[in-house]
């Protein structure tokens, strides 16, 4: 999967990264490098499945799809 991301030099120094598709996934890092590697993470993070999230109505089919 791919997605874009808007990184952006803090006025504190570093850089600031957000992920425009995925609402309040943002990151930081001293460096471009660094900036790059958190936000993997968050983006991990932010797509990890939470087990309150797979309550459904017993009826219910939980589905793969690849995009």
């Amino acid at each position: 999967m791919k997605l874009q991301v808007l990184l952006e030099p803090s006025d504190e120094g570093g850089y600031t990264i957000t992920v425009p598709c995925l609402p309040g996934c943002i990151s930081e890092g001293d460096n471009r490098e660094e900036a790059l590697a958190n936000i993997q993470e968050a983006i991990a993070l932010y797509l990890e499945p939470i087990e309150d999230d797979l309550t459904a109505h017993p009826s219910a089919e939980i589905l793969e799809l690849a995009v």
